[in-house]
């Protein structure tokens, strides 16, 4: 695989990448690059936070070493979404999930938050960067990701941690959902003051929510999002009341799904069709798809059913174990 290539691959199902005249360099250097992907563990783990963990399969096809970070930390820093007493209990709850969610060809390495945040090093780091970080500047990149109902100094911590955790895990990339934009440009702003280099930082999409525009897939809305152990009722249940009007793409959260979820980790989708309506169709990638959806070959229910056979199906591993684990669920 050539630069241009892996460039492609990296680039594939991204909103923006900071800067990609950066990682084409980096990806020129012959260095073996390395990459985190973070997530708080803070609620019922769906599907939507499988987005930028899809990429991570791009980045293993590329020579990309890949790590996975519990922060189990910054859960309690926002706003104590998850109490302080339970970081690492809902921590082992995000990790098997992750572990189980994909059929990986390389498991990502794991690391979880406060086995390296509460050193000392860390800690005098947080308080350099503090030093040089306004209340303005940090309350801005928090301000998507934490609640800031109330703001919390905890909530202004979070993204000072956020960008040190790039120098920890000593990695050359870090990935996240659009909505981390602000924090992953105020690493790349302020690190460098006080002497660490700044990374290369991916953003991938967000699902919207099953029931449609303008919301956001959310653990605390059942009917709006599918949870990667839920069962195989509940997955048909929710696909079949989702929002997909014929021929729309723009704000689908059935064809988001099929996208990011189906085909970042597999290279083809069959669609069962009755004869009459012109039989099977496999498709071997997102993009034919699209356009026979958008010219109304492809029928809502038809996607529909063919998505809840494949969900069922990729998730079949995580969904047998809290089967039979249902006291780790979170309550």
């Amino acid at each position: 695989m050539d630069i241009n290539q892996k460039l492609d691959l990296i680039k594939r199902n991204t909103i923006e990448i900071l800067t990609v005249e950066e990682l084409k360099q980096k990806l020129n250097s012959k260095k073996v690059l390395s990459a985190y992907y973070g997530t708080a563990p803070t609620s019922l783990y769906h599907m939507a936070y499988l987005v930028p963990l899809s990429k991570l399969f791009d980045f293993d096809k590329t020579g990309i070493k890949n790590k996975v970070l519990i922060a189990n930390i910054h859960a309690a820093l926002d706003d104590l979404k998850t109490p302080w007493e339970k970081i690492d209990i809902i921590g082992d709850y995000y990790q098997k999930c992750i572990e189980l969610s994909f059929p990986w060809d390389k498991k990502p390495e794991f690391v979880r938050g406060s086995t390296f945040q509460l050193t000392k090093e860390y800690q005098l780091d947080v308080l350099k960067l503090s030093t040089v970080s306004t209340v303005a500047r940090t309350t801005r990149a928090a301000s998507e990701v934490t609640r800031m109902k109330n703001p919390k100094v905890s909530e202004l911590i979070y993204p000072i941690m956020q960008a040190l955790d790039e120098e920890y895990l000593n990695v050359d990339i870090q990935l996240g959902g659009i909505d981390q934009r602000h924090i992953l440009a105020y690493a790349r702003e302020y690190l460098p003051l006080i002497k660490y280099k700044s990374r290369v930082e991916v953003m991938t999409p967000l699902i919207v929510s099953l029931k449609g525009p303008g919301v956001k897939m959310s653990a605390s809305i059942p009917e709006s999002r599918i949870l990667v152990h839920d069962s195989p009722e509940i997955i048909k249940k929710n696909i079949n009341n989702a929002y997909c009007p014929a021929g729309i793409v723009q704000d689908n959260p059935i064809l988001q799904l099929t996208k990011f979820i189906v085909f970042g980790v597999k290279d083809k989708l069959k669609i069962e069709r009755d004869k009459k309506f012109g039989g099977d169709i496999l498709f071997n990638n997102y993009e034919s798809l699209e356009k026979e959806f958008v010219n109304k070959k492809i029928h809502p229910s038809d996607l529909k059913n063919a998505l809840s056979k494949e969900l069922i199906d990729i998730f079949k591993k995580v969904r047998n174990y809290f089967e039979k684990n249902q006291d780790l669920i979170p309550k």
